[in-house]
């Protein structure tokens, strides 16, 4: 497949989502921006955050990684199961009965207002970082496939990739990224199982065998009990699961704007149901997709500079045909699009209600001009992020940078929210700042230091050990009781 092939597919794709933004552009306010007026059907939303969930992350690194950690990673998948079910029973019905626009809006009714502008800036932080993480693992695929050979710079790549989101974002918001998420999780889930029929074919594997391929492979081994010190220990994994699953979908912005679009709360609750049993069976398929992957490239002799560039390296060189390419073309793109346009609406909304309180600020008008410019301004962030990461990550798998940073920045806001509901004291609002950043500092260091003195990796588990000690932390600063 050609390069200019690529592009070409990029651009119809491009139109396509300007296409679903003009349709469902109800005239820009911020009623459609921020909430898409409550109206979006909750199978919409549930089909779409599979794909918002899987990104970039799960597209290339889940399949490369399989090598190194073999299907170890599912120990994680598993957890998420108990980590919905608490975003499910416990976080939405306090979101709908707050009538939230931004989740971290709870955070100053229960606390402060200090507590709330901590809360909502860890957010973006972690926000930012982590979709930069993703969406950079994109566009060096991208990059290599297309860009380079044409001499087009890394940094044209981002900046137009991100002008391409804000375009078919900036209307809108949320309420066109429903559609077009749904659109991008058809895309990345049919190329991941043409892919499977393409690799399987060429392995000699019918479709009945391939149950049998699969669990008879060394690289399939999902549960780990022997070593309690290592980091894929299964209890670790699976805990760490249901935390992450917390923080990264129950405490963020992002994926609860989308459940909030929803008509009601049975409606969001459906939709967090159905997410998750799709999310499961879809993580799966990504880790055979894997095993597939290496067992074709040992077969084939082809190795490649970096885990993250197996799949692409399979899918467009190595003679499986234009259909597979055409397909993981489009994933590749969907994930893209999927890793940033929920980033940029999630974050111009936590930025213009929690940091600049636009809605008890200024006029109807006003806010509208605000929050366009604020939109205009986290593109520009959002590019200058990635142009940074260009020189920092290098050889590590993406998705697992991406954890463990989410383990250090996520702690503060899982023990905010754990202590608001959890507990009836209240904090020194002042002091809730200096805990959130101490307690990811001590965390890294006793990480560290456990791993020299006892050998007991913490691996995932960092986010548990993180809000623990930020919630140990809120309770010495707790105040007097009146």
């Amino acid at each position: 497949m050609q390069p200019s092939h690529i592009l070409l597919l990029i651009l119809c794709y491009f139109g396509v989502l300007l296409l679903i933004s003009h349709f469902t552009n109800k005239g820009g306010s911020n009623a459609d921006f921020f909430k898409a007026g409550k109206q979006s059907p909750w199978y919409l939303v549930a089909f779409g955050m599979v794909g918002a969930s899987l990104s970039g992350v799960t597209f290339i690194s889940v399949p490369g990684w399989v090598e190194a950690s073999q299907f170890g990673y599912y120990q994680v998948v598993l957890g998420y199961i108990l980590g919905y079910a608490v975003v499910g029973l416990v976080l939405l019905p306090l979101y709908y009965r707050l009538n939230l626009t931004s989740i971290y809006t709870y955070l100053g009714d229960r606390f402060g207002k200090v507590s709330h502008k901590t809360g909502a800036s860890f957010f973006l932080l972690s926000r930012l970082i982590g979709s930069s993480f993703r969406l950079y693992l994109v566009a060096v695929v991208f990059q290599t496939l297309i860009f380079d050979a044409a001499g087009f710079p890394f940094w044209a790549t981002v900046s137009i990739t991100i002008l391409f989101i804000w375009l078919y974002t900036f209307k809108s918001g949320i309420n066109t990224i429903v559609w077009t998420d749904t659109l991008q999780t058809l895309f990345m889930l049919s190329a991941a199982g043409i892919a499977i029929y393409y690799l399987s074919n060429s392995l000699g594997i019918a479709g009945s065998d391939l149950i049998g391929y699969v669990s008879e492979s060394e690289m399939s081994k999902m549960f780990f009990f022997d070593d309690f010190k290592s980091a894929n220990f299964f209890w670790k994994q699976f805990i760490s699961g249901a935390f992450i699953t917390i923080v990264m979908t129950g405490l963020d912005q992002d994926m609860m704007q989308k459940n909030l679009t929803c008509k009601s709360l049975k409606d969001a609750q459906k939709n967090m149901f159905w997410f998750t049993v799709v999310l499961v069976i879809v993580n799966l398929i990504f880790l055979v997709l894997g095993l597939l992957l290496i067992s074709f490239a040992q077969e084939n002799s082809i190795s490649v500079e970096r885990p993250d560039l197996l799949f692409p390296t399979i899918a467009t060189q190595s003679g499986l045909g234009l259909t597979m390419a055409i397909f993981f073309c489009l994933g590749l793109i969907a994930a893209a699009f999927s890793s940033a346009d929920g980033t940029l609406t999630s974050l111009t909304t936590s930025f213009c209600i929690d940091i600049l309180n636009i809605e008890t600020k200024y006029s109807q008008e006003q806010q509208l001009k605000i929050r366009k410019q604020v939109h205009k301004v986290v593109a520009l962030v959002f590019i200058g992020t990635m142009l940074i990461f260009e020189y920092i990550i290098k050889n590590e798998s993406v998705i697992e940078r991406l954890f463990t940073f989410a383990g250090y920045t996520y702690g503060p806001l899982l023990a905010l929210f754990a202590f608001g509901l959890f507990t009836k004291w209240n904090v020194k609002d002042q002091w809730v700042p200096i805990i959130a950043i101490l307690s990811p500092i001590l965390s890294y260091i006793i990480s560290v230091n456990s791993s020299i003195w006892f050998g007991f990796e913490f691996g995932f588990f960092i986010l548990i050990l993180n809000g623990f000690l930020a919630f140990m932390g809120l309770i010495l600063i707790r105040a007097k009781q009146h």
